[in-house]
């Protein structure tokens, strides 16, 4: 997984920008809800709740979902 370029720049943030950008990214790359990716981040040790990975996929989810969008397999044409 790369950081989509577009991304906006991430002030007062007490997270790391590669966190919320992985927690981001697999919630739109395999469709999980919130509390799946909030029970990842808790398995790595970062305590996170469901209402903040919501707030980070409405403010940033855009990006990445274009992003996954247009990275995504291509259609042949035969």
């Amino acid at each position: 997984m790369t950081m989509p370029s577009t991304v906006p720049r991430q002030k007062d943030f007490r997270i790391p920008r590669e966190i919320v950008a992985y927690a981001v990214w697999t919630y739109h790359r395999f469709a999980l809800s919130t509390a799946d990716v909030s029970d990842l981040l808790v398995e790595r040790g970062l305590l996170v709740s469901r209402e903040t990975v919501r707030h980070w996929v409405n403010r940033f989810g855009r990006c990445f979902a274009d992003c996954i969008r247009h990275d995504g397999p291509r259609v042949a044409n035969k």
